[in-house]
Protein backbone atom coordinates (compact mmCIF):
# COMPACT_ATOMS: atom_id res chain seq x y z
CA UNK A 1 0.00 0.00 0.00
CA UNK A 2 1.29 3.43 -1.40
CA UNK A 3 -0.24 6.34 0.21
CA UNK A 4 0.59 9.76 -0.94
CA UNK A 5 0.82 13.28 1.54
CA UNK A 6 2.13 11.92 4.37
CA UNK A 7 5.82 10.21 5.90
CA UNK A 8 5.50 8.95 9.35
CA UNK A 9 8.68 7.53 10.89
CA UNK A 10 9.25 5.79 14.47
CA UNK A 11 12.71 5.35 15.88
CA UNK A 12 13.49 3.10 18.93
CA UNK A 13 17.26 4.06 20.61
CA UNK A 14 19.01 4.69 23.57
CA UNK A 15 16.24 3.11 25.72
CA UNK A 16 13.66 5.75 24.15
CA UNK A 17 11.35 6.32 21.13
CA UNK A 18 10.12 8.38 19.11
CA UNK A 19 7.32 9.06 16.06
CA UNK A 20 7.41 11.73 13.86
CA UNK A 21 5.03 12.79 10.94
CA UNK A 22 4.94 16.15 8.72
CA UNK A 23 2.15 18.22 8.40
CA UNK A 24 1.20 18.05 5.12
CA UNK A 25 -2.27 17.47 3.44
CA UNK A 26 -2.62 17.17 -0.72
CA UNK A 27 -5.48 16.90 -2.28
CA UNK A 28 -4.55 15.37 -5.29
CA UNK A 29 -1.55 17.98 -6.45
CA UNK A 30 -2.68 20.86 -4.48
CA UNK A 31 -1.52 21.14 -0.58
CA UNK A 32 -4.99 21.96 0.97
CA UNK A 33 -2.97 22.10 4.57
CA UNK A 34 0.14 22.52 6.06
CA UNK A 35 0.34 21.22 9.80
CA UNK A 36 -2.11 18.49 10.45
CA UNK A 37 -1.24 16.04 13.61
CA UNK A 38 -0.78 12.90 12.16
CA UNK A 39 0.84 11.47 15.20
CA UNK A 40 -0.94 11.33 18.92
CA UNK A 41 -1.00 10.00 21.61
CA UNK A 42 -3.72 7.52 22.91
CA UNK A 43 -4.75 5.38 25.81
CA UNK A 44 -3.62 7.79 28.59
CA UNK A 45 -0.72 8.63 26.72
CA UNK A 46 0.64 5.36 26.81
CA UNK A 47 0.55 4.46 22.93
CA UNK A 48 1.56 6.59 20.41
CA UNK A 49 0.01 6.67 16.64
CA UNK A 50 0.95 7.91 13.51
CA UNK A 51 -0.65 7.02 10.29
CA UNK A 52 -0.80 7.35 6.19
CA UNK A 53 -3.46 6.96 4.54
CA UNK A 54 -6.93 8.55 4.64
CA UNK A 55 -7.61 11.30 7.23
CA UNK A 56 -11.19 9.86 8.54
CA UNK A 57 -10.24 6.05 7.73
CA UNK A 58 -6.63 6.73 10.06
CA UNK A 59 -9.23 8.43 12.72
CA UNK A 60 -11.66 5.83 13.16
CA UNK A 61 -8.81 3.21 13.13
CA UNK A 62 -7.16 5.02 16.06
CA UNK A 63 -10.28 5.05 17.88
CA UNK A 64 -10.71 1.79 17.34
CA UNK A 65 -7.33 0.89 18.41
CA UNK A 66 -8.26 3.52 21.49
CA UNK A 67 -11.19 0.98 22.34
CA UNK A 68 -8.57 -2.65 21.50
CA UNK A 69 -6.87 -1.02 24.42
CA UNK A 70 -9.05 -0.73 27.10
CA UNK A 71 -10.82 -4.02 26.11
CA UNK A 72 -7.04 -5.78 26.52
CA UNK A 73 -5.99 -3.55 29.73
CA UNK A 74 -3.31 -1.72 26.93
CA UNK A 75 -1.54 -4.76 25.78
CA UNK A 76 -1.06 -3.81 22.35
CA UNK A 77 0.62 -6.94 21.02
CA UNK A 78 -3.13 -8.41 21.44
CA UNK A 79 -4.98 -4.57 20.66
CA UNK A 80 -3.00 -4.49 17.32
CA UNK A 81 -3.75 -8.08 16.28
CA UNK A 82 -7.35 -7.84 16.85
CA UNK A 83 -7.98 -4.49 15.06
CA UNK A 84 -5.98 -6.02 12.05
CA UNK A 85 -8.05 -9.24 12.11
CA UNK A 86 -11.29 -6.72 12.67
CA UNK A 87 -9.90 -4.73 9.69
CA UNK A 88 -9.12 -7.76 7.35
CA UNK A 89 -12.41 -9.32 8.34
CA UNK A 90 -15.07 -6.40 8.12
CA UNK A 91 -17.13 -5.52 4.87
CA UNK A 92 -17.04 -2.07 6.01
CA UNK A 93 -13.22 -1.43 7.59
CA UNK A 94 -11.62 -3.16 4.39
CA UNK A 95 -12.88 -0.82 2.42
CA UNK A 96 -10.57 1.77 4.45
CA UNK A 97 -7.13 3.65 2.93
CA UNK A 98 -4.46 3.87 5.74
CA UNK A 99 -1.72 2.50 7.40
CA UNK A 100 -0.58 3.15 10.86
CA UNK A 101 2.30 2.57 13.53
CA UNK A 102 1.78 1.95 16.91
CA UNK A 103 4.14 2.68 19.82
CA UNK A 104 4.62 1.65 23.41
CA UNK A 105 7.55 1.16 25.92
CA UNK A 106 8.76 -2.02 24.22
CA UNK A 107 6.52 -2.52 21.18
CA UNK A 108 6.76 -0.69 17.72
CA UNK A 109 4.02 -2.16 14.95
CA UNK A 110 2.84 -1.69 11.60
CA UNK A 111 -0.79 -2.01 11.49
CA UNK A 112 -2.39 -2.43 8.02
CA UNK A 113 -5.63 -3.35 6.22
CA UNK A 114 -4.74 -6.59 4.78
CA UNK A 115 -3.81 -8.27 7.91
CA UNK A 116 -0.63 -7.29 8.58
CA UNK A 117 0.80 -6.54 11.97
CA UNK A 118 4.73 -6.22 11.28
CA UNK A 119 7.27 -5.62 14.07
CA UNK A 120 10.85 -4.17 12.91
CA UNK A 121 13.92 -5.70 13.70
CA UNK A 122 15.75 -3.09 14.11
CA UNK A 123 13.55 -0.75 16.18
CA UNK A 124 12.60 1.69 13.30
CA UNK A 125 9.83 1.91 10.94
CA UNK A 126 8.59 4.63 7.89
CA UNK A 127 5.23 4.64 6.54
CA UNK A 128 3.82 6.61 3.56
CA UNK A 129 5.25 8.39 0.65
CA UNK A 130 8.22 9.42 2.28
CA UNK A 131 8.61 6.80 4.46
CA UNK A 132 11.47 4.78 2.98
CA UNK A 133 13.83 7.85 2.72
CA UNK A 134 12.89 8.50 6.40
CA UNK A 135 13.59 4.94 7.12
CA UNK A 136 16.64 5.15 4.91
CA UNK A 137 18.48 8.74 6.90
CA UNK A 138 17.55 7.31 10.39
CA UNK A 139 19.18 3.34 9.73
CA UNK A 140 22.17 5.72 8.69
CA UNK A 141 22.21 8.37 11.79
CA UNK A 142 21.54 5.34 13.77
CA UNK A 143 24.60 3.45 12.91
CA UNK A 144 26.92 6.34 12.26
CA UNK A 145 26.33 8.93 14.88
CA UNK A 146 25.83 9.19 18.69
CA UNK A 147 22.42 11.28 17.92
CA UNK A 148 19.08 10.25 20.27
CA UNK A 149 15.65 8.87 19.09
CA UNK A 150 14.05 12.52 18.73
CA UNK A 151 17.02 14.18 17.00
CA UNK A 152 17.12 11.22 14.74
CA UNK A 153 13.53 11.77 13.66
CA UNK A 154 14.05 15.67 13.29
CA UNK A 155 16.87 15.24 10.84
CA UNK A 156 15.54 11.87 8.95
CA UNK A 157 11.59 13.86 8.35
CA UNK A 158 14.03 16.42 6.72
CA UNK A 159 15.64 14.49 4.52
CA UNK A 160 12.95 12.56 4.05
CA UNK A 161 11.01 16.14 2.92
CA UNK A 162 13.65 17.05 0.49
CA UNK A 163 13.17 14.00 -1.14
CA UNK A 164 9.78 13.79 -1.23
CA UNK A 165 7.11 16.60 -2.65
CA UNK A 166 4.02 15.14 -0.28
CA UNK A 167 6.07 15.43 2.77
CA UNK A 168 6.51 18.86 4.27
CA UNK A 169 8.93 20.39 7.29
CA UNK A 170 6.31 21.00 9.43
CA UNK A 171 7.10 18.31 12.35
CA UNK A 172 5.11 16.70 15.24
CA UNK A 173 6.96 14.73 17.04
CA UNK A 174 6.01 12.51 20.13
CA UNK A 175 8.21 10.49 22.77
CA UNK A 176 8.63 7.59 25.05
Amino acid sequence: MKFHGTTILAVRHKGKVAVAGDGQVTLNNIVIKHRAKKVRRIYNDRIIVGFAGATADALNLSERLEKKLDRYNGNLTRSAVELARDWRTDKYLRRLEAIMIAVDDKNMFVISGSGDVIEPDEGLMGIGSGGMGAQAAAKAMIRNTDMDAVDIVKEAMKIAGSLCVFTNDKITIEEL
